[in-house]
């Protein structure tokens, strides 16, 4: 059962598309965004209007780029601590001006518009698309995208001032490419259970560093391990009881940790267990495709590492690419994908993420 929850009134400071609105305001326009012909704005108009009703959670559907895609129960109340956690940790006071890219189906999109009536941003809706900056020509105060986005919206940059990546690790290559923009770029990490991030690390930092930049954790969050190496997260102001993930991690202090890979992407071949997001972080230094690792089964291996890259298939580019990965010095020799397979396009997950199983099944015997 739903308990009940009164929704507070908007921050007086927020606006939506430069327009002051209060809870009632917003219950007109979501009706008028449901109302219009693009899809972006219906989903929002639905967000709002289950905002604005007097029960405690929402329904809140997760990417399913991990699993199954399944909708969870979160609480207002934990949605409105992660705002203002967002805000104090990224100093976004009120009349920041935002930018909202991302679809409202889902949390990160959710929790912009949280924010905004939260914090007293002034929020400004453009469509969720691979260049969300194209029809932008004003600057913003804070921006949440995907890597995808980010990689293609490096030219127009410029125009946001802070920036949050989340929906995916951000590869070294795109990290580099960064580096010397005077955005203040940010990995996030969190997932829909931790309504949206729990810690972030800036990837272009004045000072460049060579060893890997760790996440640091939002206020109120206590981290730890279990047995396995993954991280257990501790935050009772936007989660109940602790969250054990698959994320296998590094805990370098209290506050911080070093993200290697998730655990049940872990290949074991051969009794050797291959992260594939370190060995793609080191590929990503010769590959200019999308692409990621994988393990198939094998007789003598139990698994083998493989490398699938999206790409039209063709002889000269599939040895181009092997003779690269052969001399990556970075690599270690149990690093080496046994075969590389190109596809023509990746499945995805409706927000935008590849779906590795999808890819994999159906291509490979």
């Amino acid at each position: 059962m739903n308990e009940k929850f009164d929704v507070p009134e908007t921050h007086p400071g927020f606006k939506l598309n430069k327009i002051h609105l209060n809870n009632a305001d917003l219950s007109r326009v979501a009706y008028n965004f449901i109302k219009e012909e693009e899809p972006y704005k219906g989903d929002i108009g639905a967000f709002i209007l289950d905002w604005l009703k007097p029960l405690a959670y929402l329904e809140v559907q997760t990417s399913g780029s991990t699993g199954k895609p399944q909708k969870i129960k979160i609480k207002k109340e934990h949605m409105i601590n992660s705002a203002l956690a967002t805000g104090k940790f990224f100093k976004m006071p009120e009349k920041s001006t935002a930018l909202m890219c991302l679809p409202a189906g889902y949390i990160a999109g959710k929790m912009m518009l949280v924010r905004a009536m939260t914090l007293g941003w002034d929020l400004d809706l453009v469509p969720p698309s691979s260049s969300p900056l194209d029809q932008v020509f004003k600057t913003y105060d804070f921006c949440a995208m995907t890597p995808f986005q980010l990689d293609n919206s490096l030219d127009r940059l410029h125009l946001i001032k802070k920036l949050i990546v989340g929906g995916g690790s951000v590869s070294p290559k795109l990290q580099l490419m960064v580096r010397e923009l005077n955005t203040k770029v940010y990995e996030t990490f969190g997932m829909t259970e931790t309504v949206s991030h729990i810690a972030a690390r800036r990837i272009n930092p004045k000072k460049n560093k060579k060893k890997p930049i760790p996440f640091k954790t939002f206020p109120n969050v206590n981290i730890s391990q279990d047995e396995r190496g993954c991280l257990v997260i501790k935050a009772p102001l936007i989660a109940d009881g602790s969250i054990v993930t698959n994320d296998v991690v590094e805990i370098i202090t209290y506050k911080k940790f070093i993200w290697k890979g998730r655990i049940d992407h872990v290949i074991n071949s051969g009794g050797i267990k291959l992260f594939p997001e370190e060995i793609e972080r080191k590929l990503s230094e010769v590959i200019d495709y999308r692409f990621f690792v994988t393990g198939l089964p094998d007789d003598a291996l139990g698994e083998k590492l493989v490398l699938f890259v999206e790409a039209d298939f063709s002889e000269e580019l599939l040895t181009e690419l092997q003779e690269k990965v052969r001399s990556l010095k970075s690599l270690d020799k149990y690093e080496i994908p046994k075969k590389i397979y190109l596809v023509q396009k990746f499945e995805e997950t409706p927000n935008g993420k590849i779906h590795r199983e999808n890819t994999v099944k159906g291509r490979v015997k």
